[in-house]
């Protein structure tokens, strides 16, 4: 039975180390590569059954964790793992808190590699060897993404049509729903998130991703 695992990342010498860490887990492997958040999306349409995503966290089109909240609004049974140079610990619990199945280092072995793309499709959890969850440090963002996590996967999805600037009736279209459902689940989620508007929602949107792009920056320096 073929597996079809999804690599989401927009350096392409990147995409081609995961792909050959891949190619020797499984001769009945397919695997599909995207070069930015749009053609990520496009993939898990496309392919409703695949089986995983390898999700680079800065990518044109995405901002942090941002797009992991999406995709696990929108492709609620496709297990996400990040793979990322930033890999503190703080970015690592974010991560999962918000629904990752598991995360990658990019500096991570090949061997490393394979055992948790394994592990994740046997259903497990998997987090870099050694790593200890703990909890969140910062109380602000562990209020936020306690918040987010109160979020249904549709008002999730609401959430991010938000934060790439659609209209009430632009996301209705997309949703194929009506403008009165999307006010209603505008509504809520700015009451789950403890703000008074739209533009408020979406800096709290931004705050995920905001941090760890300031790291991936400083890391390429």
């Amino acid at each position: 039975m073929t597996k079809t695992i999804i690599i989401a990342d927009d350096h392409p010498l990147f995409r081609g180390a995961l792909r050959q860490a891949l190619a020797g887990m499984d001769d009945g492997l397919q695997i599909i590569e995207a070069g930015d958040f749009s053609d990520a999306r496009k993939a898990a349409a496309e392919n409703q059954e695949a089986e995983l995503m390898l999700l680079d966290l800065t990518m044109p089109g995405v901002s942090g964790l941002s797009g992991l909240i999406a995709l696990r609004a929108e492709y609620v049974e496709l297990p996400v793992v990040i793979v990322s140079a930033s890999d503190d610990p703080a970015t690592i619990r974010r991560a999962l808190d918000l629904g990752a199945s598991g995360f990658i280092s990019k500096s991570a072995s090949i061997d490393d590699i394979r055992q948790a793309v394994r592990a994740v499709l046997d259903g497990d959890l998997w987090t870099p060897p050694g790593f200890d969850l703990g909890a969140e440090q910062d109380p602000e963002m562990a209020e936020l993404i306690g918040r987010l996590q109160t979020l249904t996967p549709q008002q999730s999805r609401v959430l991010g049509m938000l934060g790439e600037g659609l209209l009430n009736k632009q996301i209705a279209y997309e949703l194929g729903v009506s403008e009165a459902t999307i006010k209603a689940h505008v509504s809520a989620v700015l009451q789950k998130l403890g703000v008074d508007s739209r533009t408020q929602a979406v800096i709290q949107l931004t705050k995920i991703g905001a941090e760890i792009i300031d790291q991936e920056s400083r890391s390429m320096t």
